[in-house]
């Protein structure tokens, strides 16, 4: 009996604090990012992506992004879209221009949920290199040099995964220091 209740005892101190962990908040730009709420209702709250946020608002993804998913979101920060020529935002954000800003967003979108081990692991069983296919339909290259995730590019830009492993309720994302652009 007192070994059943012992067991009983353990089991939910486990499964509580399994969940504890796992409800932890990442924060990025100065504000927390909880795995309950979706992509979109955390990143507005991000001050480091105000422009990826106003970005994504031009498009008309928002509903996309706040959907069941899952998504693997390669995040740029406002830093990342001011290494861009001067201009190019706002010119991507002009009406007329919305279907060449929805495939730039969306080529920062994998479908499925890619967290840092999963993507090292294709890493590892590519010899080197992983390819992800992105919702635009273009691809992806990730690279590891060191412990630190890079992305490059089909224009062969290289960004730097500054935060991993930001779980949302529906994907990941991973915060990038460099905007990545398809081909075309």
């Amino acid at each position: 009996m007192k070994t059943t209740k012992f067991l009983s005892v353990a089991f939910f101190t486990l499964v509580l604090g399994a969940t504890s962990y796992a409800q932890k908040a990442v924060t990025v730009g100065g504000a927390p990012m909880y795995p309950n709420k979706n992509i979109i209702e955390n990143a507005v709250n991000s001050k480091d992506h105000t422009t990826l946020v106003a970005a994504v608002k031009a498009a008309g993804l928002v509903e996309t992004l706040q959907g069941k998913g899952p998504f693997t979101v390669f995040a740029p920060t406002n830093a990342a879209f001011n290494k861009l020529p001067k201009g190019t935002v706002d010119n991507l954000l002009k009406p007329e221009n919305k279907k060449m800003l929805q495939t730039v967003l969306t080529y920062h979108v994998v479908a499925g949920k890619w967290n840092a081990a999963d993507i090292a692991k294709a890493i590892k069983e590519g010899k080197g290199k992983a390819t992800l296919k992105t919702v635009s339909g273009g691809t992806l290259t990730a690279w590891m040099k060191g412990k630190k995730l890079y992305i490059t590019d089909e224009k062969g830009s290289a960004s730097e995964v500054t935060i991993a492993d930001v779980n949302q309720s529906n994907g990941v994302i991973h915060v990038v220091n460099t905007v990545l652009l398809p081909k075309s």
